[in-house]
């Protein structure tokens, strides 16, 4: 017989594991099905552990999926794939899927804030869970009415309808930024704010308003922009030219319109931080391409993925969901600075 002739060694199965770790099948399916907990001893199920991967045994995932009702597999949906901190939620939700045999699917909104094309009438049966990241309030109707599990990231949290909630600080991360900026002696702000009508720029905006508010003297005027640089400069440059008290600081709501920020101050010939500050929200890799680095507020994209995927499995597996706001943190760089009435 030849080499080309020689036959396919079989896929072990896990009878094989049973046989070679000296337990039974049924116990091979609940340690390796992760139900082990209370029913099989911590050293039995490392023993059917190591036992499987040295004989490289692998679960057939489709068999699983029949016996189940599941197909492992959940769908992440997100406003836009242009805005880098979904691309690194969509990260920490597929690292720790791959963890528990889960694959992930992303599925954009379209225009990045319009209502969802409804994603279900041919996937449906394809889906364990949707796990929905910063929606817009309008396009939640198709997810609302699917019939499996929803979890929401960086939503709001009084809404009874999803299965869970996971969401970031974000007001504390926006009375950080005022606290700096209050700190270093500004009391002149414009907010340059999001157009797009979501429960993270709301929380933003209302937590903005109370710091200053507290502040005293401090006085601030909204200017609203959609996400990208231009819509930015151009809100900026015109609010900026405006008569009156010109603003010492620009608050952004992320860090795309803080670019647009910088650019509106460049072409009035203002300095950054020198004559103007400016912060954003989120560290994109964007704050520290600018010149100088934006001061910025530091959301941890990846662990809201993978909180995010946590609660689905705890969903679909009756477990309870771990509770509490992630935290977020200030980092200060080179664009804030003084106002030029407090150095001289």
């Amino acid at each position: 017989m030849t080499s080309a002739q020689q036959p396919v060694p079989a896929r072990p199965t896990s009878r094989d594991v049973a046989r070679a770790a000296g337990v039974s099948q049924a116990t091979v399916s609940l340690v390796l099905g992760e139900k082990w907990p209370g029913r099989v001893s911590e050293a039995t199920a490392q023993r059917v552990r190591d036992t499987a991967a040295e004989i490289g045994y692998r679960p057939n995932l489709a068999a699983r999926s029949l016996r189940l009702g599941r197909t492992r597999t959940a769908l992440l949906v997100v406003p836009a794939l242009t805005n880098e901190f979904f691309a690194r939620v969509y990260a920490g939700a597929a690292d720790l899927a791959a963890e528990h045999d889960f694959g992930v699917v992303l599925y954009p909104s379209p225009d990045g804030t319009g209502p969802a094309r409804d994603p279900f009438a041919s996937a449906r049966a394809a889906l364990d869970g949707v796990i929905a990241s910063s929606m817009a309030a309008d396009a939640l109707g198709a997810l609302h009415g699917a019939d499996m599990p929803l979890v929401m990231l960086d939503s709001d949290p009084s809404d009874a309808g999803p299965a869970a909630h996971v969401n970031l600080d974000i007001a504390d991360g926006m009375r950080q930024v005022t606290d700096h900026l209050l700190g270093l002696g500004h009391r002149r702000f414009l907010h340059l704010a999001s157009a797009v009508d979501t429960w993270t720029f709301a929380v933003r905006a209302g937590a903005l308003h109370d710091a200053l508010g507290a502040g005293g003297d401090a006085t601030v005027r909204t200017v609203r922009a959609p996400l990208n640089v231009r819509a930015g400069r151009e809100a900026a440059e015109q609010a900026l030219s405006a008569i009156g008290d010109r603003p010492t600081a620009i608050i952004c709501d992320d860090d795309i319109l803080a670019a647009g920020a910088c650019k509106a101050a460049r072409r009035l010939g203002l300095r950054v931080p020198d004559e103007l500050s400016v912060t954003g929200f989120d560290d994109l890799a964007l704050a520290t391409a600018l010149e100088p680095e934006l001061t910025t507020v530091r959301l941890p994209a990846e662990q809201v993925g993978e909180r995010g995927m946590e609660a689905l499995l705890a969903v679909l597996d009756g477990r309870p969901v771990q509770r509490g706001g992630l935290p977020v943190r200030l980092v200060v760089r080179g664009s804030t600075a003084p106002p030029p009435a407090a150095r001289t």
